[in-house]
């Protein structure tokens, strides 16, 4: 039996990265996919390569009628949500003394204002039992030079989970928090901008940092979420699942 059979699920931002590795795990253990992302063509390439499960909503987090239209074409589609992965978010790194508004204003935004809502509005549509997984990070709960508004998004990321575990309780719906280690994206790559000896020496020196002494694959993030997601985390709810190759723990 395949561990999503006959579910349907969302992930935002899930036309490239961490999102696109679990939309594309969902679906092959058998779920019926939305994807949402902000750019059509990325997101055309994703559902090409998840298959015929998967649908794709252009959508900024961020926007709140976009968010509206994207639970109503799930609504109209499928009639439910049994899986929320909100994993759409980002953050440029800026040291402590250059910190803009803007850049704060851009991440809370995106990573918690952005996190709120996609939860918020979808709970008309999740169903009783339904399991809600966040995508936080392991700077959460480390130091991180230039990062520390990126990080302290993730910690209230983290603090969602604990809280809205009480809220919905009478519904039985699962919140959890998937908090990985640098994983090899685009994202993560283009903070060293586009120069390609850059973006190696920035992989080279988080895997330095790293027990394991190495990034991520987005796949091995994804294994972790469709845990989460499925029946085997069935007692699991208001946990932390560090992916982070022992990042957090040394």
């Amino acid at each position: 039996m395949k561990k999503l059979e006959g579910k349907i699920a969302l992930v935002t931002g899930g036309s490239a990265g961490i999102g696109l590795a679990t939309a594309q795990l969902f679906a092959q253990e058998g779920a019926r996919v939305f994807i949402t992302g902000r750019r059509q063509a990325e997101l055309d390439a994703a559902v090409d390569k998840i298959g015929p499960n998967a649908t794709a909503i252009q959508a900024d987090s961020t926007s709140m009628a976009d968010l509206d239209r994207v639970y109503a074409t799930v609504e109209d589609a499928a009639g439910r949500l049994d899986v929320l992965f909100a994993n759409a978010g980002g953050g440029d790194m800026m040291p402590l003394g250059q910190i803009t508004e803007q850049h704060v204003d851009d991440a809370f935004d995106r990573n918690v204002k952005a996190v709120l809502f996609t939860v918020q509005k979808a709970l008309p549509l999740l169903s009783q039992g339904a399991s809600v997984v966040l995508s936080s990070s392991v700077t959460g709960v480390t130091g991180t030079p230039a990062f520390s508004v990126y990080s302290a998004t993730k910690a209230a990321v983290r603090n969602f989970a604990r809280s809205w575990i009480l809220d919905l309780k009478e519904r039985r719906i699962r919140v959890n928090v998937v908090s990985p280690g640098p994983v090899r994206t685009p994202g993560l790559v283009e903070l060293a901008g586009d120069d390609a000896a850059a973006q190696r020496g920035l992989l080279d020196a988080l895997a330095s940092q790293v027990p394991l002494g190495r990034v991520a694959e987005p796949e091995e993030i994804a294994k972790a979420v469709l845990f989460l997601a499925s029946s085997d985390a069935s007692y699991v709810n208001g946990a932390e699942l560090f992916v982070d190759g022992g990042m957090a723990q040394a």
